[in-house]
């Protein structure tokens, strides 16, 4: 199974829902750039959870390319809030599975993204401190194909 998800840059647009500690669903809005430079990957999008007030989380992650081991991928992202993350992204069959933690904040947890077909993902993921659940979510997550038209149909013509 070749995974789109990281490996290919496009953007990404997802819709699903955010669980607070209290265990109250709220809406959700995301949108996510990767983008595949020489010297890192970048992961790059807001999360927008349409609570009262809404919120917006923005992330930023650098991404080592793969070297020879591609079904292993290490990440960093920074926030006042939750410090400097540090986490893997490992792929496992039709799964892509997140695992992070910051040993200053002491914030720690998973996501995982599974791949239905090349342009849509599902993810689950929680989020913990001390041992307590901040957040968990769920989304479905679709690609956009930001490419003009004339772009998309000369992509497909056979060579």
């Amino acid at each position: 199974m070749t995974h789109t998800f990281l490996f290919e840059p496009a953007v990404w647009n997802g819709t699903g829902t955010l669980w607070r500690a209290d265990g109250e669903p709220l809406e959700t809005i995301a949108r996510t750039e990767i983008a595949h430079r020489p010297e890192c990957w970048l992961l790059s999008g807001t999360v927008k959870v349409l609570g009262a007030p809404p919120t917006e989380f923005v992330h930023a992650y650098w991404i080592e390319p793969p070297g020879k081991d591609a079904a292993s991928l290490k990440w960093t992202f920074e926030s006042a809030t939750f410090g400097k993350l540090q986490g893997r992204f490992a792929v496992i069959g039709s799964s892509i599975l997140s695992v992070y933690g910051c040993e200053s904040s002491g914030y720690y947890g998973s996501e995982h993204l599974g791949q239905i077909d090349p342009d849509n993902y599902r993810s689950a993921g929680v989020l913990l401190l001390k041992g307590q659940i901040i957040y968990s979510w769920q989304m479905a997550l679709q690609r956009s194909d930001v490419r003009p038209p004339s772009e998309r149909r000369r992509a497909r013509r056979p060579a």
